[in-house]
C-alpha cells in the first residue's frame, strides 16, 4: 500500500498558476516549484508525472475556474481579464506545446464568441496588456504572487 498524499493537490496546482503566469514554464524549474508548493519532488512526479503534466493541469484549472466563468464579465466597459497564465501560455508555450496550442486556440474562440469577433477579442487582450504595462506588471518575473484581479472582481 502507498503513503498517503500530504498535500492539497488542488491548492498545488492553484498554486502552480500563479507561479508560472508570473514567471512563464521555462522561468520555473521543478525546485522552484517543490519551494514554492511546499512539496517533496517524488510526491509532485507522483501526483503529476512531469513539470509539463503540472502546467497542463494548471492551465486547465486556470481556463475552467478563472477564464471560462468570467465570459460573459468581456464586454463589460472597462473588464480587464485576471487571464494571465492563459495570455502567457498563447505567447510562451503553445508554439512548442501542441496540447497547449489546441487548448489556447479553443479558448480565445470562446473568448470570440463572447465578444463578437476576433476584432473585440483583440481590444481586449490589447486592454489587458496596457493594464499590465500600467500597473508595472507587463513581463513575466521572478515575483510569485498572486494573478492579476480585475478591479471589483475579488
Amino acid at each position: 500500500m502507498g503513503r498517503r498524499r500530504s498535500f492539497d493537490v488542488d491548492e498545488a496546482v492553484e498554486a502552480a498558476a500563479e507561479v508560472f503566469a508570473r514567471r512563464a514554464y521555462d522561468g520555473v524549474s521543478i525546485d522552484d516549484l517543490v519551494t514554492r508548493l511546499g512539496v517533496h519532488r517524488n510526491s509532485l512526479y507522483g501526483v503529476f508525472g512531469s513539470k509539463r503534466g503540472l502546467y497542463l493541469a494548471a492551465l486547465r484549472r486556470h481556463v475552467d475556474q478563472d477564464v471560462r466563468p468570467r465570459l460573459a464579465l468581456v464586454t463589460e466597459p472597462g473588464h480587464v481579464p485576471a487571464w494571465d497564465l492563459l495570455l502567457v501560455a498563447a505567447a510562451d508555450r503553445a508554439r512548442e506545446d501542441p496540447e497547449v496550442a489546441e487548448l489556447v486556440s479553443a479558448v480565445l474562440c470562446e473568448v470570440d464568441a463572447a465578444t463578437g469577433g476576433p476584432r473585440a477579442t483583440e481590444g481586449l487582450l490589447g486592454r489587458w496588456l496596457r493594464h499590465r504595462a500600467a500597473s508595472g506588471e507587463g513581463a513575466p518575473d521572478n515575483d510569485d504572487g498572486p494573478e492579476t484581479v480585475p478591479d471589483g472582481e475579488d
